[in-house]
């Protein structure tokens, strides 16, 4: 075999292998519905968000308020992480944060989701509201009042009061 075709053997070859490797990563990253379940399934044993890194300058367990908890510990997927770290003005579709809202006691009292999904509801940023307890018990899903009456009042942060996006 001559080197040129030896070459164009192993180029294809990497591009097969590479294709095939890439096809795998994007199904096994991919997104849940805007549903409660799947949110939860998603975050927790698909794509485990205690994996994730926290908000850009927070730490576990800082001081929260009403209505989330006396003490809050924020995670964020890749997407979200590298916005608010490059300040891009918005979080990008797919973009998860996820609060952990605990005690004064420091006990996990509930788990509040914001999940970007493009078209769900453009009204309040596309986020998708979830709260659910310490053992997966769905207590508020979707376009939920509450939240989005109190998170309009940070709506040029992309509805995000725990740290600037911008």
């Amino acid at each position: 075999m001559s080197q040129g075709k030896s070459i164009f053997t192993v180029f294809i070859l990497f591009f097969f292998v590479n294709s095939a490797f890439s096809a795998h990563h994007m199904v096994s990253e991919q997104l849940p519905e805007a549903e409660g379940q799947a949110l939860i399934d998603y975050v927790t044993k698909t794509n485990n968000y205690q994996n994730w890194p926290l908000w850009p300058g927070t730490n576990k367990l800082y001081e929260g308020q009403h209505p989330h908890g006396s003490f809050l510990t924020t995670y964020v997927n890749k997407l979200a992480f590298e916005a608010i770290e490059g300040r891009a003005g918005t979080l990008p579709k797919g973009s998860v944060v996820v609060k952990e809202n605990y005690s004064s006691e420091k006990k996990l009292t509930a788990v509040t989701v914001m999940y970007k999904k493009p078209g769900f509801n453009p009204e309040a940023g596309d986020w998708f509201w979830l709260k659910f307890t310490p053992d997966s018990r769905i207590e508020k899903q979707g376009t939920v009042g509450g939240c989005i009456g109190c998170h309009r009042s940070v709506k040029t942060n992309d509805w995000l009061f725990t740290g600037p996006v911008r």
